[in-house]
């Protein structure tokens, strides 16, 4: 299977409602828009390297999040 980056130079970013309000330097922004990927970036460095997942992958990253299935420390 292969797979091409997307031009995301128009991408329209906000930030993700899981980051934590506490530390706005810890933000994660995501992009919509995007058929079968979710573009995820650094808000910290806008113009640095996003990542791209793809909606199964992102879907249940989300799922597990919400299910505090990550340790925090």
């Amino acid at each position: 299977m292969s797979h091409s980056t997307p031009d995301l130079s128009a991408a329209a970013w906000r930030k993700s409602s899981y980051s934590g309000s506490s530390d706005p330097n810890s933000c994660i922004e995501v992009a919509d828009g995007y058929t079968g990927i979710v573009p995820v970036r650094d808000s910290k460095d806008p113009q640095g390297p996003a990542l791209t997942f793809t909606d199964a992958a992102w879907t249940s990253f989300v799922t597990a999040v919400r299910a505090d299935e990550f340790p925090t420390a």
